[in-house]
């Protein structure tokens, strides 16, 4: 059976966490959110966690080995026929670096889906998002646009040039994309 390691990629807001839903609900793979982690245990009242809502809340984005602990823990303890869809990993180019040398070394392999989307749609869909959810990271586009530029950009050319990565229209509706995703993995 083919082991499907899938993350998906992109700016704040383009649709990352919704499509790794749909893709989970046609496949029945597993996802493991990132932001959805971290915003749950935020609320703890630890040292660490305290620090992890401030920095979230000012939309700057985790230390490298912070990120690579939360996707190592569960990763290494996926069983090997498990298909996996990781949601907000590999944001900075070290992070990114220890994740696929953790993949290769398992000889696992594994795709990332960038979802390109204009600066322009993810202010409109983070403003929509704001008033549905209210996340308080929703309120710091600009800087975390600026975190994206800063720290993602250079990983996406890196996946681009080591032939990981696939590049999907996220402009679409949330149907045309999913569908495009699912050609592009042959699903």
């Amino acid at each position: 059976m083919e082991q499907h390691t899938i993350f998906f990629i992109g700016k704040p807001g383009c649709g990352k966490g919704d499509q790794a839903r749909l893709l989970s609900e046609k496949t029945g793979w597993r996802i493991l959110s990132a932001g959805d982690e971290l915003r749950v245990q935020r609320e703890l009242d630890t040292p660490v966690w305290r620090k992890v809502k401030s920095e979230m809340d000012a939309g700057r984005l985790l230390p490298h080995w912070f990120a690579s602990y939360l996707f190592l823990k569960d990763f290494f303890a996926l069983p090997d026929t498990a298909n996996m869809i990781f949601d907000g990993f590999c944001r900075q180019i070290s992070e990114a670096e220890i994740i696929m040398e953790s993949l290769s070394w398992l000889g696992r392999p594994f795709f990332f889906i960038h979802l390109k989307v204009s600066d322009e749609e993810i202010k409109n869909r983070i403003a929509l998002r704001k008033g549905v959810q209210g996340r308080a990271d929703d309120s710091v586009v600009d800087e975390r646009l600026e975190e994206y530029r800063e720290h993602t950009e250079p990983v996406i050319e890196m996946f681009r040039k080591t032939g990981v990565l696939i590049e999907i229209d996220g402009e679409g509706t949330r149907e045309k994309i999913a569908e495009d995703i699912q050609k592009a993995l042959s699903i």
